[in-house]
Order: structure tokens, then C-alpha cells, then sequence
């Protein structure tokens, strides 16, 4: 064997064994979490990464069988996918004007949504919580909606604007001819083509959208309206020293959004191959 397999074998075996500590970093914490919901507080004690002995699914079943469990994930769900459909929308329109249309100021006034990644949330928590009082959107998903979906614009924009101009101008050339507006043009042609882009976007946007804790945190003081992150920390403080349950709380409030992320990962690869490659 040649110096240089013998380096690039060297180089694949230190490659496969980062990506097992990684991986390992990330599953062992899920193990622990979703057998630990099958557990009672002494066998979490004494055998934390082992098989449960005897099963407890009356952690599980118990907080599948309340009201609350199921109101707080059909909160999220209304937020998230409403959320991620306005931002989807007008950033996807924002995004066809940055790339299709040339016109003074485009890249100056792009660069200001840029900016906006840079913006940290937490800064505009408070004058955020004053203007929501002020228009009367505390304790009201809008006041959630809303916001996540302006923070969530600077990226999704980058990232279609990006895509979009991968589309050649012949493509749209030929959609004028036979006699498509411009508006047409985005709305029948350029969409239908950018699938895996708004894919992305949207996956991104829900997993945000599921995770995001501090906004509701500030809005909702109705418990009603309360998602499941503010409802893993309630549950958590009513059942602080039944660590089990607690698990089995957090395994639940994660297996939509893992779901939904298996399941569309595919896509999200993808389209994000696809808008760095352009």
C-alpha cells in the first residue's frame, strides 16, 4: 500500500470516528430520554442507560390521556404551520423581486434583510412585548405568528433568491412569448420549478417554529394558548421531582417535529444542495 492510501485511509478512519462521537453526542442523550420515560424514578438511579426493568408506559400514557398534552401540541401545530405559510409566501415574492427584476437600490435593500441575520432575538424581546401590548396581540397567536415569521424572512429570502436565479432567462422568455405576466410567470412556472427550495424553507421554518420558546413565553399568559416548550417547562416545575415523567414529556413534545424532519430530510438536503450549488 502506497504512502498516499495509506493517508487517505488514515483520513476516512478519523472521519467515520468523529462522525461516531458526534452521533453519539446526539443519540445517548435520546436514549436515555425515551427509555427514561419508560422508568420510574428509581430505576433512573440506579440503571439510566439500561433496558427498563420493570417497563413503566404509564408515564407515557398518562400524559397522552390529558387534555392539556393534546391542546398544547394542536397550539404549536396552528402557529407553526400558519407561521411558516405567511413567511413562505411573502418571502418567496420578496425573493422573485431580488433575483428576476433589476432595478436601483435591489442589492442595498437586500443586504438590509441580510442584516437581519445578524440581529439577535432576545434584544427585541421587550420593545417587542410593548408593541404586541400596544396592538392588543398578548394572549393571541398572532402576536406569535407574526413576529417568527419576520425573523424567519432574511434567511428564507436568501436562500429563494439564491435558487431563483438558477432558473435560466430563456425559461421565463418563453413564458412571456406565450403571453404569461410576471406575476404569472412566478406564480405557474418559477414555484412549481423551486419545489425543493420552499421545501427547505419550510422545513426550517417549522422546526423553528416547534422549538421556539421565549416568544410564546412572552406572549401567552393564557395557559390555553400555551405550546408545548412552555408547557415542557410548566410540567417540568409541577413534576420536579418525578424526573420520569418528565422525560416521557419531553420524548412526546419532540416526536412531531422528528417525525417531520425524517421525513422531509430528503427534501431539505437538497434544496439546500441546490441553492448553494447556483
Amino acid at each position: 500500500m502506497t504512502g498516499t492510501a495509506k493517508r487517505a485511509r488514515a483520513r476516512r478512519l478519523v472521519l467515520h470516528l468523529v462522525c461516531l462521537a458526534v452521533g453519539a453526542l446526539i443519540v445517548v442523550p435520546v436514549w436515555f430520554g425515551v427509555l427514561g420515560g419508560f422508568k420510574d424514578n428509581g430505576q433512573l438511579s440506579t440503571n439510566p442507560l439500561g433496558w427498563p426493568d420493570p417497563w413503566v408506559p404509564g408515564n407515557y400514557t398518562g400524559i397522552l390521556t390529558t387534555g392539556v398534552f393534546w391542546r398544547q401540541l394542536g397550539n404549536s401545530v396552528l402557529i407553526a404551520v400558519s407561521g411558516t405559510l405567511l413567511m413562505v409566501g411573502a418571502a418567496a415574492l420578496a425573493a422573485f423581486v431580488f433575483a428576476r427584476f433589476a432595478f436601483r437600490g435591489r442589492e442595498t435593500l437586500f443586504t438590509l434583510f441580510a442584516v437581519g441575520l445578524m440581529f439577535p432575538f432576545a434584544v427585541a424581546i421587550l420593545p417587542l412585548f410593548v408593541l404586541l401590548r400596544g396592538m392588543g396581540l398578548l394572549d393571541n397567536p398572532l402576536g406569535v405568528i407574526l413576529p417568527q415569521a419576520a425573523f424567519g424572512l432574511p434567511i428564507t429570502i436568501i436562500i429563494l433568491r439564491q435558487f431563483f436565479r438558477t432558473i435560466p432567462g430563456e425559461v421565463e422568455e418563453a413564458a412571456i412569448l406565450d403571453g404569461c405576466t410576471p406575476f404569472g410567470f412566478f406564480w405557474r412556472v418559477l414555484l412549481p420549478m423551486a419545489r425543493p427550495a420552499l421545501a427547505t424553507v419550510s422545513v426550517l421554518a417549522i422546526v423553528t417554529s416547534w422549538n421556539n420558546f421565549m416568544l410564546p413565553l412572552v406572549v401567552f399568559t393564557d395557559q390555553s394558548w400555551w405550546t408545548l416548550p412552555v408547557g415542557v417547562q410548566a410540567f417540568q416545575g409541577q413534576y420536579a421531582d418525578d424526573t420520569a415523567r418528565v422525560l416521557a414529556y419531553v420524548v412526546l413534545s419532540m416526536l412531531p417535529a422528528l417525525g417531520f424532519y425524517a421525513i422531509a430530510e430528503r427534501q431539505l438536503v437538497g434544496g439546500l444542495a441546490g441553492s448553494v450549488k447556483g
